[in-house]
C-alpha cells in the first residue's frame, strides 16, 4: 500500500475527474494530478468511481492511499489501481484499469504541487 502522506491535512476546494486524469486543487494553493500520459500500445483509464467526489471538497483529508493488483494473460497484460481519499464527510474509491500488449506501462502517475504555478498542467 502506498500512502501519499502529503495530501493528509489538506482541504480540497475542487476536484476534476476526467477519463484519464484526476484533480485536486488545495485551499492553500497546491494541487495534485493523478494521470496516465498515454503511449502506443496501452489505455489506463478511470474504470470507476464509488462514492461521491463532492464529499471530498471542504474538509481534510484523513486518508489517501493507492494498491494494486497486476495480471496477464499470453497476450495481455492488466494493472488495476485503486485509490481511496476519505474525509470525516465521506469515503471515494477510484479504481483505474489500465491494459497492454506487456512492453507499455499501466501505472498512473502522480504529480504534487506546492503551488499553483502550473495549474492543471497535463
Amino acid at each position: 500500500m502506498e500512502e501519499y502522506k502529503e495530501l493528509i491535512g489538506k482541504v480540497i476546494s475542487k476536484v476534476i475527474a476526467k477519463e484519464n486524469r484526476l484533480i485536486f486543487t488545495f485551499e492553500d494553493g497546491s494541487w495534485c494530478k493523478f494521470y496516465h500520459k498515454q503511449e502506443c500500445c496501452e489505455c489506463v483509464l478511470i474504470d470507476d468511481i464509488c462514492g461521491d467526489l463532492e464529499d471530498l471538497i471542504g474538509s481534510p483529508l484523513i486518508i489517501a492511499e493507492c494498491n494494486t493488483n497486476e495480471g496477464n494473460t499470453d497476450k495481455l497484460s492488466y494493472t488495476w489501481t485503486f485509490y481511496k481519499f476519505a474525509t470525516q464527510r465521506g469515503y471515494v474509491d477510484v479504481k483505474w484499469y489500465g491494459t497492454s500488449n506487456g512492453y507499455y506501462s499501466e501505472k498512473v502517475n502522480y504529480k504534487y504541487y506546492a503551488n499553483d504555478f502550473y495549474r492543471y498542467e497535463c
